[in-house]
């Protein structure tokens, strides 16, 4: 989507965003509530293995604590 690709380039993001707008990636993770998606976070490496599913995001804590878990993970 235009404005998501506008956001990742004025935050200078380094990573994608997936954008959803029929629902599909949703149902394929299982996380498809209807109109919206839960708020779930999914960390997949470069591999392409899952190392990561938050599905308590707390949206006040979430950059710190998703930050800690990566750094964490960088040790395994």
């Amino acid at each position: 989507m235009k404005t998501q690709a506008q956001f990742a380039k004025d935050q200078k993001l380094n990573f994608p965003l997936l954008s959803d707008p029929d629902g599909s990636a949703a149902d394929k993770y299982g996380v498809n509530q209807g109109r919206y998606a839960a708020r779930v976070t999914f960390v997949i490496d470069p591999k392409g293995v899952l190392r990561l599913v938050d599905d308590k995001v707390d949206v006040m804590k979430h950059g710190g604590d998703l930050v800690d878990a990566i750094y964490r993970m960088q040790g395994d």
